[in-house]
């Protein structure tokens, strides 16, 4: 019998990607016992984007660990159900209380390959091709990196420019892996955000998508955070 036969896992994709983009986690964590399930937010905004995490949420039963990826950690920290138990930042934004993702993301300075992002007429923002391999996933395959072109959704500029309410890690465990290799957000940024939220740090050579470069080192921090929260709800 699974250790984590009451738990599940919910993933939530960031920017310029879908559930899909978790796959590689998936599959390890299934094989370790947990359930896990991938929300589908719209990136229309972050109201929105919260509000499918919580119909996501609502699906479950039992205790469950939240963890996003990029930008999802904004949504992340939107988590207050009194059954999310954990907190998982995989090389995430975590704005705190009155701050915009684009604020947290333009702290400090971009890495010279970083891609140049700029709204449509519609107002959302799309990843340039050339970028998913020089930035977003420089490690990767060139099969995912055609993979990631082919199935990219454009972020609304509202998911970026709405102020956050008080987050999640204020009162919940939280974990966060670094990726010292990220050329989408500076590593630099995310050790400021990691420890301003007084999270367990992991920090890796990794790039900005270890989702599908280092699909080991992120379920072993979802498994970490898993097992801590669980141990000590007396699960």
């Amino acid at each position: 019998m699974s250790a984590f036969q009451n738990a599940t896992v919910v993933m939530i994709h960031g920017a310029w990607a879908d559930g899909s983009s978790w796959e590689p986690v998936i599959r390890r964590l299934e094989k370790e016992g947990l359930r896990v399930v991938a929300a589908p937010i719209p990136l229309t905004s972050l109201s929105d984007d919260a509000a499918a995490l919580r119909r996501t949420i609502a699906r479950t039963n039992g205790p469950v660990i939240v963890a996003g990826h990029a930008y999802a950690g904004a949504v992340v920290g939107t988590a207050h159900d009194e059954r999310v138990k954990a907190l998982v930042y995989i090389a995430a934004l975590a704005p705190d209380e009155g701050e915009t993702v684009a604020e947290v993301f333009y702290r400090d300075e971009p890495h010279a390959k970083a891609p140049k992002l700029a709204p449509d007429a519609d107002g959302f923002i799309w990843m340039p091709d050339e970028s998913f391999a020089e930035a977003f996933a420089q490690n990767a395959t060139v099969e995912q990196i055609a993979l990631c072109r082919a199935v990219q959704r454009p972020i609304s500029v509202k998911c970026i420019q709405q102020p956050v309410t008080a987050p999640a890690w204020k009162n919940k465990p939280s974990w966060y892996l670094l990726a010292e290799e990220d050329r989408m957000i500076n590593p630099k940024t995310q050790r400021f955000m990691a420890e301003r939220m007084k999270a367990t740090i992991r920090s890796f050579a990794v790039d900005h998508t270890p989702l599908l470069t280092a699909p080991d080192k992120v379920a072993a921090i979802i498994l970490e955070a898993a097992k801590t929260a669980l141990q000590e709800e007396g699960q």
